[in-house]
């Protein structure tokens, strides 16, 4: 045992279970997609991390370029002129951030798997649409499923994308 305490505990990950996971993420952020590009139409940073990361998905690797589109997409959110359009903006953002999910067995971690489907049932929210949980549920295959329930339930806090992300992750392990 260190003087910080006892070792984090780990997560097996493969890299199909990572791209299973990006794919999902990516699934959920285009359902939101069409909201920031109508709010920022001269904004093409959220898309461009979706088309970043779905080359990891087909197989590229884990690059520079994704993670910096990811922050990207991150700042757009912070730019947005409305607040349905952040959330799509950080839906896309985790999107790209899914790639990077952690092998440690922390609750926060959670977050890197559910909240590009957090914030893009935000966004969908806000505009008036339906409730995308129930959609987002149908998105995660058996692999995400499994990944998940290797992590710790979500933590608590997050304000509404918390709730839902709460919400989506005890639905997805029953």
């Amino acid at each position: 045992m260190s003087a910080r305490g006892p070792p984090a505990l780990t997560v097996a990950l493969t890299t199909d279970e990572l791209r299973e996971v990006t794919r999902y993420a990516v699934a959920c952020a285009e359902a939101a997609l069409p909201i920031f590009e109508r709010d920022c139409a001269d904004d093409a940073r959220a898309r461009a991390v979706l088309d970043e990361a779905r080359k990891f998905v087909d197989g590229g690797n884990r690059t520079k370029a994704l993670r910096m589109a990811a922050f990207d997409a991150h700042r757009a959110a912070r730019e947005a002129v409305s607040e349905p359009a952040a959330h799509a903006a950080r839906a896309a953002g985790h999107a790209g951030g899914a790639a990077y999910l952690h092998p440690l067995a922390k609750a926060t971690q959670v977050l890197h798997i559910l909240g590009s489907a957090a914030h893009a049932a935000r966004a969908i929210e806000l505009d008036g649409g339906s409730d995308f949980v129930e959609t987002a549920q149908g998105l995660a295959g058996p692999i995400v499923v499994a990944v998940l329930t290797r992590y710790p339930n979500a933590p608590g806090g997050g304000g509404r994308v918390g709730e839902l992300i709460r919400s989506l992750d005890a639905s997805l392990r029953t």
